[in-house]
């Protein structure tokens, strides 16, 4: 599914939980067929990636 305003996937919620603002979203949805992804964060650059254990690593 694709968002038409920015060509990037929309994200799914799967659950909404009771803290406000928060949010629970698959790994697969937001990786698809990837194995890293990149978050763009306070003009920073962040590598989301799934280890070979299925883990995942976050670095800067």
């Amino acid at each position: 599914m694709k968002n038409t305003t920015n060509n990037l996937p929309s994200i799914v919620i799967l659950e909404q939980e009771n803290a406000p603002g928060r949010r629970r979203v698959s790994s697969g949805e937001l990786f698809g067929n990837q194995q890293e992804l990149v978050i763009e964060h306070n003009n920073e650059e962040y590598r989301l990636r799934i280890t070979s254990n299925g883990k995942l690593i976050l670095t800067k």
